[in-house]
């Protein structure tokens, strides 16, 4: 039968394990990986031994038999101790994973009174593993480096190999023009914010850990004499975009140029579930005789997107 001949959830019918399984392929989009940024971490005991703790969290896992396996679900709920085998005189890796073992395609277990989820360690794998290295049906966690002759496992020994199946993300393009001409920039080396124009409000999702922006201020008008300097943004108090270089020689007259500046920043966690304000700002170099400011015909522009990595 080539067609599941009742589709998910039909009144009265009944549905096999791996139809359940395709829809949970499905919603995944076909991906596995854990379903947060902070499921399913692998840290040190609370009081450092030979093994670690599994936070709490969820993931989706694709089974490796067939294309129609379909993925499990797998959910763990508190934390879970993993021990970790003492090492002889040599030094080992061995990877945690999210190992699923159904009796449908492998193995004996009974689903009545055996795990079919569990955590695995596969002892001794390459030192620079990030990918399970056989092909068993499972999400890898960690990769724990042990020293020669070390029993306890401390967090400096763990390298997190966690995927997420679908990181979140949140773009939002935002723009401004100011309703007046701003105070005159390049008298100083020390940045100024552009004085009429306010910046933006923005609202770091709880999730976020990465953030990639683009500011366009179009344009800038350039005046008085030759300008050498920098345009740069703000996020908050704590984050800044790599500046960009303005170089311009053409003299006293008064000229209008569009500038941007860009970055990829990680998102402190004292942001997550904040509002943070955003502004362009720039300075000149030392020596410089230039001005630049923004005026009523500048519209500025920032294009922001946050995502979700494990964290």
């Amino acid at each position: 039968m080539s067609l599941f001949p009742r589709p998910i959830l039909v009144n009265g019918a009944t549905h096999s394990a791996q139809q359940f399984r395709m829809l949970v392929r499905d919603l995944a989009r076909g991906a596995e990986g854990v379903t947060q940024g902070d499921d399913l971490k692998i840290t040190q005991r609370s009081t450092p031994g030979a093994g670690v703790s599994v936070s709490d969290g969820s993931g989706v896992v694709r089974g490796r038999f067939n294309t129609f396996q379909g993925s499990y679900a797998a959910c763990n709920i508190g934390t879970a101790d993993v021990p970790i085998a003492s090492t002889g005189g040599s030094a080992r890796s061995d990877m945690v994973i999210l190992r699923v073992e159904d009796p449908e395609y492998e193995g004996t277990l009974n689903p009545v009174t055996d795990q079919i989820a569990y955590f695995q360690v596969i002892s001794n794998v390459s030192s620079s593993a990030t990918a399970i290295p056989d092909g068993r049906t499972g999400i890898a966690l960690a990769r724990i480096d042990i020293p020669s002759s070390t029993s306890t496992i401390t967090n400096a020994m763990i390298t997190d190999l966690r995927k997420i199946a679908n990181p979140r993300k949140d773009r939002r393009l935002w723009t401004q023009s100011p309703t007046a001409d701003s105070a005159l920039i390049g008298s100083s080396t020390t940045y100024s914010y552009f004085s009429t124009a306010a910046g933006w409000n923005i609202a770091v999702p709880d999730w976020a850990t990465t953030v990639r922006i683009r500011v366009d201020v179009c344009p800038i008008r350039f005046s008085v004499q030759d300008f050498f300097g920098n345009l740069r943004a703000t996020l908050g108090a704590s984050l800044t975009l790599q500046a960009t270089g303005l170089d311009d020689n053409q003299g006293t007259v008064v000229r209008k140029i569009p500038a941007i500046c860009a970055d990829t920043l990680t998102v402190p966690s004292a942001y997550r579930g904040t509002t943070q304000m955003l502004r362009a700002q720039a300075n000149g170099n030392a020596g410089n005789a230039g001005r630049i400011n923004v005026a009523t015909s500048t519209t500025l522009i920032a294009d922001v997107e946050f995502e979700e990595a494990p964290r």
